[in-house]
């Protein structure tokens, strides 16, 4: 007979990591990440000096910007190396990376999510094109956040010719993921959790290095009656820690969404959008996205499609997706990214990046800090902190037609619309956001040109497209004066080809409803 599961207080689990482990970590911002273990490493840490010199590796940024989620393992020390797809929701571990303090790897969020499920299976590693041309490409620093990390943790190769990146396995040694019951077994599900995640490959990868995986769940039973509900089968499970409530809530929103996995045919109730450059630019990236279109929003300014879209009533035209797993429904916003209400499925997060990366996403609006003269686009570098990628890398690489959506300056930037339907800038913004060389290249121009990608660049007054010979300007909001407004604005000169005016419709302050 297989002995029971060892359920334990959590200072118990948490004591059972070795120093110099390699942890990886489960979790979406908040979703599915088990806060009740990293508090209490954290605490651990701070009383006893031990656990030390971790490896620490996750796939998407977990963290509410401030205190909670991977922000507790934020001490020197206690990590000695963090390989993470996302940092900006935990600036306590970005600070120690910009001050030297620990080695930092910043690699696609994709790609780490099946790296998991790689090494489980004790293969070599992720082969992929995902990353080549950008700052993860060896030839482009290889990840590496500071001066400090030295170790090359992907390689170039060559198969059939071709040039390939290969991000090596990493053996795991403790896996903290998080579920929302345990049966006796150990066997996990996950039915009140936003997302899957990653939890299986983490545990499998764990259990076939002969490591640990400590899961935190909010409910204990006798027996899980629906074997096809279990998400970790208790095999791979060695301790189940009952979390308090206060540290198993399903979101950092810190509020119970039945929402989030239940399926809806109808959409959830949204105040219309205020109207400012945001609504401008939902409305004209609204208009690249056709009927059936399967879509993936990044956040920022493309998390305000969806409730333009709700308002017009073409939500229900097409399909959006969350990297996360979600599938259908309306992707959630803030602390509750990674969820979507009323979605029709949601899958593991390796299997959706293995559609993203095949190119079955139709349409993706993502977000950009900066864009240059070749169509290079800077989402991951501010010039006082580090966000990290995300999934942006492999969306922006394998999806067919791709929105940038963004203001045109930034730092104060204030629009206007007259009654005649003429933007006005009420305040211009400080910052330049087309520059001659963005910071660190996360989406490559001369790349997406070759692999014949559809790429425009949306702003509240104006509109450029990725041409032969770079960022090429399309059109112009009405209002807005080509010189003054646009070119002396901008830190370089894109191709003028002929000019049209964007859509008048973009600049309504009323909401249309469609006749559908």
């Amino acid at each position: 007979m297989r002995a029971l599961a060892k359920v334990v207080p959590v200072s118990d689990a948490v004591a059972q990591i070795p120093s110099g482990s390699v942890v990886a970590v489960s979790g979406f911002v908040g979703a599915a990440h088990p806060e009740q273990l990293t508090a209490e490493l954290e605490q651990r840490f701070l009383r006893t000096g031990q656990p030390r010199d971790l490896t620490l590796i996750y796939a998407a940024g977990q963290g509410d910007g401030a205190t909670r989620g991977l922000n507790h393992l934020a001490h020197q020390g206690l990590v000695r190396r963090v390989i993470g797809g996302h940092w900006n929701l935990a600036p306590k571990m970005g600070r120690l990376a910009l001050e030297e303090k620990i080695e930092a790897y910043n690699f696609p969020q994709g790609v780490l999510s099946i790296l998991f499920r790689e090494i489980a299976a004790k293969r070599s590693g992720v082969i992929t094109k995902v990353g080549m041309g950008t700052f993860v490409d060896p030839l482009h620093g290889g990840g590496r956040f500071n001066n400090r990390t030295h170790d090359s943790l992907v390689e170039r190769i060559q198969l059939g010719g071709e040039d390939w990146l290969w991000y090596r396995a990493i053996p795991l040694n403790v896996g903290l993921i998080r579920a929302t019951r345990a049966d006796s077994f150990g066997n996990l599900t996950m039915e009140k959790e936003g997302i899957i995640g990653e939890v299986l490959p983490i545990a499998q990868a764990t259990h076939n290095n002969g490591g640990i995986v400590i899961a935190q769940v909010e409910e204990l039973v006798e027996l899980i009656e629906d074997p096809k509900s279990v998400c970790v089968p208790g095999i791979l499970v060695d301790y189940v820690v009952l979390s308090d409530p206060s540290h198993h809530e399903q979101t950092f929103s810190g509020s119970f969404e039945q929402d989030f996995i239940q399926r809806s045919v109808t959409t959830t109730a949204t105040a219309p959008l205020a109207f400012s450059e945001r609504k401008i630019v939902a409305r004209r990236a609204l208009n690249e996205i056709r009927k059936g279109d399967i879509v993936n929003l990044g956040i920022g300014m493309p998390e305000a499609i969806p409730p333009v879209a709700n308002e017009e009533n073409r939500l229900c035209e097409f399909t959006l997706t969350v990297e996360s797993g979600p599938i259908g429904g309306m992707p959630a916003a803030g602390m509750n990214f990674g969820c979507s209400y009323g979605p029709e499925a949601i899958i593991d997060q390796p299997a959706q990046f293995d559609f993203y990366d095949g190119g079955g996403l139709d349409v993706a609006a993502l977000g950009a800090i900066e864009v240059d003269e070749e169509g290079n686009v800077n989402v991951s570098t501010f010039p006082d902190r580090f966000a990290g990628v995300g999934g942006f890398i492999n969306i922006s690489q394998n999806t067919k037609k791709i929105l940038f959506c963004c203001s045109f300056r930034a730092g104060g930037l204030a629009v206007t619309v007259g009654d005649d339907g003429k933007l006005h800038i009420a305040h211009e913004g400080t910052h330049s956001k087309f520059v001659k060389r963005v910071q660190s290249v996360c989406f490559h121009g001369p790349s997406a040109r070759e692999r014949g990608q559809d790429v425009i660049y949306i702003t509240e007054r104006a509109v450029f497209r990725l041409g032969d010979k770079g960022l090429e300007l399309v059109e112009i909001a009405p209002g807005m004066d080509l010189h003054r407004d646009i070119l002396d604005r901008m830190d370089f000169r894109p191709v003028l080809r002929k000019l049209v005016p964007m859509p008048a419709d973009c600049f309504r302050h009323s909401i249309r409803k469609s006749s559908q």
